[in-house]
């Protein structure tokens, strides 16, 4: 029995598919504004890890990775007091190119490190900005049935006409405390509605033509136009990192649930942070390492990936250059005994079949299942293979 933590349900639960045999998967891809962090790669790492876990066990997994390509504020952005600044447009002034120019290269180079630490390619990587005509459909509904209004040209979610607000990461209207990872807005009717579509200032690249106003979409809307065009009202699993939870992924609940009027996703995955000498990896702290960092300290994307495998997902990981190191060794421990198993195949085959009890590894392929059937139980299944 296959069971994994929801953090919806704040429990482990048995994991059943919607329609059987089939599993709908969406994970919020990168904004491709720079190069990705290897605390990145931790969160879609682990996405991969369940795909194939999902695979293995005989699933058919249709998994979808947005490409978020037109910017949006971040957990550091709000951190820094920053107002929410188009980062691709931002980028784009500063090394003197176009925005498209700026995402299509740093999306190359985003699925580059995913294809280089072996993580498989999702389906489709639907980009924002191809999707525009499907936020303003979804826009458009919920301010009819009530759930948005529009000011100035700016469109807002009415946070208090959505009772459930607040049950996926236990922020709800009453614990809510103003100015905490909120942005302030003279248009909004409470400070914690959010931004679905934003007035564009005359001077901003990125801007698309809308009932309210030439403007481009608000933070959290793109989400769930993408994950309801491909995978449809209702998803299996829904997965990204634990700064993910709120407000991004409370809000992709909020808004498309009043507009589906349907439970929008059933199980929701959350990876914990990757840790640096204790704090987390983040641009404000000025401790973020790329794969190519790693790299150039004589170590592969392998060694990275065994090392992040090695420690469970929902546990934070503290990443060392002593923990790179180890990896290094227990990685070429396996491919030692890998390679000495092809090497010596038929002598191996011979010695097996003189045995008169011949050797059973179905008890360590049971450990294994039974280890990553606990909720992708990593850190144990690799146990077995040492």
């Amino acid at each position: 029995m296959f069971k994994i933590y929801n953090t919806l349900a704040k429990k482990k639960e048995e994991f059943v598919p919607i329609n059987p045999g089939k599993v709908s998967m969406y994970t919020c891809g990168p904004t491709v504004y720079g190069y990705i962090h290897i605390g990145n790669i931790r969160a879609y790492l682990f996405a991969d890890t369940l795909r194939r876990y999902l695979a293995y066990g005989g699933y058919e997994v249709k998994m979808i990775k947005n490409i978020t390509d037109v910017g949006h504020l971040t957990e550091d952005d709000v951190a820094q007091g920053d107002s929410g600044e188009d980062k691709i447009a931002k980028k784009a002034a500063l090394e003197k190119k176009t925005p498209e120019e700026i995402a299509r290269f740093y999306e190359t180079a985003f699925k580059e490190v995913e294809k280089e630490i072996n993580i498989l390619p999702a389906h489709y990587f639907p980009r924002a900005t191809g999707h525009i005509p499907q936020m303003i459909k979804i826009i458009e509904k919920l301010i009819e049935t009530g759930h948005a209004y529009e000011k100035n040209g700016n469109v807002f979610f009415d946070v208090t006409s959505f009772p459930e607000y607040g049950k996926l990461s236990g922020n709800t209207l009453e614990n809510l405390k103003v100015g905490a990872r909120i942005e302030e807005h003279p248009d909004k009717k409470n400070p914690w509605d959010f931004a679905l579509w934003i007035n564009a200032p005359k001077e901003h690249l990125l801007k698309w033509q809308s009932p309210w106003s030439l403007g481009y979409p608000g933070w959290h809307i793109e989400c769930s136009a993408m994950s309801t065009e491909y995978l449809g009202n209702t998803l299996d699993i829904h997965t990204g990192g634990e700064d993910n939870i709120f407000p991004h992924h409370e809000a992709e609940i909020a808004q498309t649930e009043c507009y589906t009027g349907q439970k929008y996703v059933k199980y929701w995955l959350h990876a914990r942070h990757l840790l640096m000498d204790g704090k987390k990896m983040s641009k404000s702290k000025g401790n973020l390492y790329a794969l190519s960092d790693i790299k150039e300290k004589g170590f592969s994307a392998m060694d990275l990936r065994l090392l992040l495998l090695s420690s469970h997902y929902r546990s934070q990981l503290d990443f060392s250059w002593q923990a790179m190191d180890q990896a290094k060794r227990n990685l070429q421990k396996i491919n030692d005994f890998v390679l000495e198993l092809e090497l010596n195949e038929k002598r191996f085959e011979q010695a097996l079949d003189s045995l008169s009890d011949p050797m059973d590894v179905s008890g360590y392929e049971k450990s294994f299942n039974e280890a990553m059937d606990d909720d992708l139980n990593t850190p144990l299944a690799l146990s077995v293979v040492y």
